[in-house]
């Protein structure tokens, strides 16, 4: 995605320039926020499924084994039953059903050429910012307390960060977060790398978390 992100702003003149300016994505920008949103859509409402299915179990005495649980490591079943996995009172992919929709809804709204003004963009990039602070706490929670992996977790983790850094090189580049112009010059070239270079860390910390399980 390194060369949609030079030119992720429509080209059409924008006559809003000198008043309230208004600023929309290009189709790959757009489509990016589209593809994004619905995995992690998809993820929360899997994970939602599978928790009700795991209550009614309870309820009646069974027990329901998720299928993403497939060893002693990668065990949905053991994250959904944490305390971790209702953070404010509620099972977190509720929250995600409603946050991964409106990214949709502004992708789609993207595609039919919509424009924002700064304080909408600014506001997007806040709730990105929130979305991949909470991923970061669950990580931790996740490898550090709950010892056990959660693969559609992971699946959000990975289009959260992803959505993150793109739309922040969006706002960076169009003068909506200030920055200087070397960092400026860096989204618009090399904004992949960023994702990339998050993911491969957090890749790394499993990787080396279960070393012992992986290789033996």
């Amino acid at each position: 995605m390194s060369k949609t992100t030079v030119n992720d702003v429509s080209t059409e003149p924008d006559h809003t320039r000198g008043t309230a300016r208004v600023e929309g994505g290009s189709r790959a920008f757009a489509l990016m926020l589209v593809i994004t949103g619905a995995a992690g859509l998809l993820a929360a409402w899997v994970i939602t499924l599978d928790k009700f299915k795991l209550l009614e179990a309870k309820v009646e005495g069974k027990t329901f084994v998720p299928g993403c649980s497939l060893n002693p490591v990668v065990s949905c079943g053991s994250v959904m039953e944490s305390k971790q996995a209702a953070a404010f009172g509620f099972p977190n992919p509720m929250l995600g059903l409603v946050a991964y929709g409106i990214v949709i809804c502004v992708g789609v709204s993207l595609l039919a050429r919509a424009r924002f003004p700064r304080w909408y963009w600014l506001t997007f990039n806040a709730g990105t910012l929130f979305g991949v602070g909470f991923c970061t706490w669950l990580q931790f929670q996740s490898l550090y307390r709950i010892n056990a992996l959660c693969l559609w977790c992971s699946l959000a983790w990975v289009a959260t960060i992803i959505m993150f850094w793109y739309v922040t090189s969006f706002n960076v580049r169009q003068g909506f977060l200030p920055a200087p112009r070397p960092l400026r010059s860096f989204f618009g070239e090399f904004t992949w790398v960023l994702p990339v270079l998050h993911i491969g860390i957090i890749a790394m910390l499993i990787l080396t978390r279960w070393w012992s399980f992986w290789t033996s």
